[in-house]
Protein backbone atom coordinates (compact mmCIF):
# COMPACT_ATOMS: atom_id res chain seq x y z
CA UNK A 1 0.00 0.00 0.00
CA UNK A 2 1.46 3.53 -0.90
CA UNK A 3 -0.73 6.21 -0.34
CA UNK A 4 0.34 9.73 -1.01
CA UNK A 5 -2.94 12.45 0.13
CA UNK A 6 -1.79 15.32 -1.96
CA UNK A 7 1.88 14.53 -2.20
CA UNK A 8 2.42 18.42 -3.52
CA UNK A 9 1.49 19.68 -0.40
CA UNK A 10 3.38 22.07 1.85
CA UNK A 11 4.16 21.35 5.45
CA UNK A 12 6.64 22.59 7.84
CA UNK A 13 7.85 19.09 9.49
CA UNK A 14 8.04 15.86 7.88
CA UNK A 15 8.20 12.94 10.46
CA UNK A 16 8.78 8.55 9.93
CA UNK A 17 6.71 6.69 12.26
CA UNK A 18 7.59 2.94 12.07
CA UNK A 19 4.92 0.27 13.04
CA UNK A 20 6.29 -3.19 14.74
CA UNK A 21 4.57 -5.82 16.38
CA UNK A 22 3.65 -9.81 16.43
CA UNK A 23 2.19 -11.13 13.28
CA UNK A 24 -1.99 -10.66 12.69
CA UNK A 25 -2.53 -7.37 15.23
CA UNK A 26 -3.44 -5.22 12.95
CA UNK A 27 -0.61 -3.13 12.27
CA UNK A 28 -1.64 -2.75 8.36
CA UNK A 29 -5.06 -2.13 9.22
CA UNK A 30 -4.17 0.25 11.67
CA UNK A 31 -2.39 2.20 8.92
CA UNK A 32 -4.59 1.47 6.33
CA UNK A 33 -7.41 3.23 8.41
CA UNK A 34 -5.69 5.76 9.37
CA UNK A 35 -4.30 6.77 5.87
CA UNK A 36 -7.54 5.86 4.21
CA UNK A 37 -10.70 4.89 6.24
CA UNK A 38 -10.54 1.42 5.23
CA UNK A 39 -10.51 -1.84 6.82
CA UNK A 40 -9.64 -5.18 5.15
CA UNK A 41 -11.50 -7.54 7.12
CA UNK A 42 -9.19 -10.53 5.82
CA UNK A 43 -5.73 -8.86 5.30
CA UNK A 44 -2.72 -11.09 4.73
CA UNK A 45 0.39 -11.15 6.97
CA UNK A 46 2.92 -7.97 5.24
CA UNK A 47 5.57 -9.51 3.81
CA UNK A 48 8.34 -6.97 3.26
CA UNK A 49 7.51 -3.39 4.08
CA UNK A 50 4.65 -1.01 2.92
CA UNK A 51 4.53 2.57 3.47
CA UNK A 52 1.93 5.64 3.28
CA UNK A 53 2.66 9.40 3.75
CA UNK A 54 -0.01 11.71 4.79
CA UNK A 55 -0.05 15.57 6.03
CA UNK A 56 -1.74 16.28 9.17
CA UNK A 57 -2.14 19.38 10.58
CA UNK A 58 -1.10 20.22 14.48
CA UNK A 59 -1.23 23.15 16.59
CA UNK A 60 -1.47 24.93 13.24
CA UNK A 61 1.75 23.06 11.80
CA UNK A 62 1.64 20.65 8.84
CA UNK A 63 3.25 17.60 9.36
CA UNK A 64 3.85 15.28 6.65
CA UNK A 65 3.96 11.82 8.44
CA UNK A 66 5.71 8.76 6.81
CA UNK A 67 4.29 5.86 7.94
CA UNK A 68 6.49 2.71 7.70
CA UNK A 69 4.08 -1.37 8.41
CA UNK A 70 6.84 -3.52 9.31
CA UNK A 71 6.21 -7.27 8.72
CA UNK A 72 6.25 -9.33 12.21
CA UNK A 73 7.61 -12.46 11.61
CA UNK A 74 11.02 -13.30 12.98
CA UNK A 75 12.58 -14.36 9.79
CA UNK A 76 11.81 -10.66 8.43
CA UNK A 77 13.08 -8.79 11.27
CA UNK A 78 16.81 -8.64 9.97
CA UNK A 79 15.25 -6.93 6.86
CA UNK A 80 12.42 -4.38 8.53
CA UNK A 81 15.14 -3.30 10.86
CA UNK A 82 16.82 -1.36 7.80
CA UNK A 83 13.42 0.95 7.65
CA UNK A 84 14.45 2.28 11.35
CA UNK A 85 16.44 4.47 9.92
CA UNK A 86 15.47 8.15 10.41
CA UNK A 87 12.31 6.47 12.64
CA UNK A 88 11.44 9.47 15.18
CA UNK A 89 8.55 7.43 16.61
CA UNK A 90 7.60 3.87 16.97
CA UNK A 91 4.09 2.13 17.28
CA UNK A 92 4.15 -1.12 18.77
CA UNK A 93 1.06 -2.29 18.62
CA UNK A 94 0.01 -5.95 19.88
CA UNK A 95 -3.71 -7.58 20.06
CA UNK A 96 -5.66 -7.51 23.44
CA UNK A 97 -7.12 -10.93 22.86
CA UNK A 98 -3.54 -12.40 22.25
CA UNK A 99 -1.29 -12.36 25.41
CA UNK A 100 1.23 -13.71 23.73
CA UNK A 101 1.54 -10.67 21.68
CA UNK A 102 1.76 -8.61 24.83
CA UNK A 103 3.99 -10.67 26.13
CA UNK A 104 6.41 -10.26 23.25
CA UNK A 105 6.53 -6.04 23.92
CA UNK A 106 9.75 -6.05 25.81
CA UNK A 107 11.39 -7.78 22.89
CA UNK A 108 10.07 -4.99 20.44
CA UNK A 109 11.05 -2.87 22.40
CA UNK A 110 14.71 -3.83 23.11
CA UNK A 111 14.45 -4.23 19.41
CA UNK A 112 13.99 -0.74 18.71
CA UNK A 113 16.52 0.40 21.64
CA UNK A 114 19.23 -1.55 19.62
CA UNK A 115 18.28 0.55 16.32
CA UNK A 116 16.72 3.53 17.47
CA UNK A 117 17.90 4.40 20.82
CA UNK A 118 15.91 7.95 20.98
CA UNK A 119 13.05 6.76 19.50
CA UNK A 120 9.48 7.49 21.08
CA UNK A 121 7.85 4.68 21.76
CA UNK A 122 4.12 4.38 21.83
CA UNK A 123 1.99 1.03 23.18
CA UNK A 124 -1.06 0.26 21.29
CA UNK A 125 -3.51 -2.65 22.30
CA UNK A 126 -5.81 -2.97 18.91
CA UNK A 127 -8.49 -4.54 18.76
CA UNK A 128 -10.72 -3.44 21.25
CA UNK A 129 -13.59 -4.42 19.73
CA UNK A 130 -13.16 -7.71 21.23
CA UNK A 131 -12.91 -7.40 24.73
CA UNK A 132 -14.75 -10.21 25.35
CA UNK A 133 -11.74 -11.97 23.86
CA UNK A 134 -9.73 -10.00 26.41
CA UNK A 135 -6.45 -11.72 27.56
CA UNK A 136 -4.64 -8.86 29.09
CA UNK A 137 -6.63 -6.67 31.13
CA UNK A 138 -6.57 -3.04 30.62
CA UNK A 139 -4.78 -2.22 34.01
CA UNK A 140 -2.29 -4.33 33.86
CA UNK A 141 -1.00 -3.20 30.14
CA UNK A 142 -1.41 0.47 31.70
CA UNK A 143 0.72 -0.56 34.67
CA UNK A 144 3.02 -2.18 32.15
CA UNK A 145 3.65 1.37 30.22
CA UNK A 146 3.51 3.21 33.67
CA UNK A 147 6.38 1.70 35.35
CA UNK A 148 8.38 1.96 31.49
CA UNK A 149 7.28 5.75 30.87
CA UNK A 150 5.50 4.73 27.51
CA UNK A 151 2.17 6.28 26.84
CA UNK A 152 -0.81 3.46 25.87
CA UNK A 153 -3.95 3.55 23.82
CA UNK A 154 -6.56 1.15 22.80
CA UNK A 155 -7.72 1.18 19.36
CA UNK A 156 -10.18 -0.51 17.14
CA UNK A 157 -9.24 -0.35 13.10
CA UNK A 158 -11.99 -2.43 12.71
CA UNK A 159 -14.37 0.29 14.30
CA UNK A 160 -12.18 2.89 13.86
CA UNK A 161 -11.89 3.98 17.49
CA UNK A 162 -8.69 5.99 18.43
CA UNK A 163 -6.97 5.22 15.50
CA UNK A 164 -6.39 8.95 14.88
Amino acid sequence: MINFKDKNEQYDFIYKIVLVGDPYVGKTNIMSRFLNEIFIENSKATIGVDFGVTVIDVNNKKIKTQIWDTPGQERYKAIASAYYIMAVGVIIVFDIANKSSFDHIESWINEIKLHIPQANILIVGNKSDLQCFREISYDDVKSFCSNHGYSYVETSAKNNINVN
